[in-house]
Order: structure tokens, then sequence, then C-alpha cells
């Protein structure tokens, strides 16, 4: 399966041929594989564990095929498996291309110059070794570390979800902090604004740039909401 020319344009596609959004989270922490898939000890060093993950998460692959708007997995579960989980995570992503579902990866990226390019070539562009939709990405180095990832979705389509309000207890120790015309999380939004406009999908209106706004923060989230109407 061949990427979507443009992501956001595939994913309100996909939604609204579903008549849902729904967003299926790949998250395999080992202590809640069902038995039918743990292999050996189940502890990350275990060789084995590795296969217990790819197997049980094809299982699941295959049956939220046509059944979801998008797969999240969380790169955590899988680099905590040494070379092996990454592998695997590779097998899942090419099961997840097969059975035509879009994918987010939650990695969060976030560093400077080539670094960041290097993370960008690894998931966003075209010759990707670890091919995916979209990426999720940490906006609070600074601007300029977000571009390599902004130039690879307006040269392959992919997608890009900033960080801006995060959920968990101590986001507010830097993100609510005052800054010049509201706190510092507001600053992050309103200087995405440039960029989700050039990212815009040309079917939907809507933009491959996204953010992640935490659920425990509903007036943040509609205050981002305003700040940046067009993203996901």
């Amino acid at each position: 399966m061949r990427r979507a020319a443009h992501f956001a344009d595939a994913l309100i596609g996909r939604v609204r041929a579903l008549g849902h959004p729904l967003c299926a989270g790949l998250d395999p922490h080992l202590p809640l594989i069902p038995p039918l898939f743990r292999r050996g000890s189940m502890q990350p060093a275990d060789p084995a564990s590795a296969d217990a993950v790819e197997a049980f998460l094809g299982a699941v692959v295959d049956r939220l095929a046509g059944r979801v708007a998008l797969v999240k997995p969380q790169i955590a579960f899988f680099e905590q498996l040494g070379w092996r989980g990454l592998r695997a995570l590779e097998r899942v992503l090419v099961r997840c291309r097969e059975r035509e579902l879009l994918v987010l990866l939650d990695a969060k990226r976030g560093d400077i110059g080539s670094t960041a390019e290097g993370y960008a070539r690894a998931y966003l562009a075209a010759d990707a070794a670890f091919p995916v939709d979209a990426l999720t990405v940490n906006p609070y180095l600074g601007r300029d570390t977000l571009e390599p990832y902004f130039k690879e979705a307006t040269q392959n389509g992919v997608g890009v979800f900033v960080l801006v309000k995060t959920s968990n207890p101590g986001s507010g120790d830097v993100q609510d902090r005052p800054g010049d015309g509201g706190p510092v999380w507001e600053h992050v939004a309103r200087g995405l604004a440039d960029a989700s406009r050039a990212l815009e999908g040309p079917a939907t209106g809507w933009s491959s740039l996204g953010i992640v706004v935490g659920a425990t923060h509903p007036e943040q989230a509609a205050r981002a909401r305003a700040l940046l109407p067009r993203s996901l």
C-alpha cells in the first residue's frame, strides 16, 4: 500500500466513511498480553517477548482493518524489547499497510539539526526505514527543530502531530508559564499557524499538521481549536 497523497484528506475521508474518528492505540504492555499469545518469561530482555508482541498485534491489526480511522503504535513499548522489538514494530507496520490502515506513530521526537533530520528520514521520508503516515513530535526545543518534519510533510503528504498542551500533571511546569500574550503553550500553538495553513488538504481543507492537547484540559482544547481551526 502506498501512502495517501495527503494525510489529513485521507484520514477525514476514512472518518466520514466509517462514521466515527476512532484511533486504536497499539501499546503492548507485557503484563497485559493475553495468555494465548504469551511466550517465555514475558520480560523485556527475553527474546520470546518480542515474538509474543508481534503475534498479538498481528491478530489485533487483522481485526482492526476496515473498522478504525487509524492506528497509533507507541514506540516505547517496542524499544524496551531491544532490536527484536524494533523488528516486531517493522513487521507490524508492514501488516498495517497490507490491511490499508493509516498509522500514526507515537514517538514524540524532538531534537536539533541533523538529528531531527535523521528522525524525519527514519519515519516520514519517501524511502523511510519505518514508513508511517504521521508522527508525533515535541516542539519545546524550538521551531527550527520541527522544520525537517514539515519538509517531509510537504514533499510526501505525511502528517505531523505537534505536542501543544499535554495531559500529564506536570505539563504546567513549562507549558502554562506566562509569556507574551498568554501561556507558553498558546505561544507554541500560535507559532504553528502558518505551517498549518501550508499543509491544508485540497479535498477537505483540514491540515496535515495536527496538534496534541490532552483531554484532561478541555478549556485549553477549546482555545487551541480557536487558534488552529484547521488542525486535526
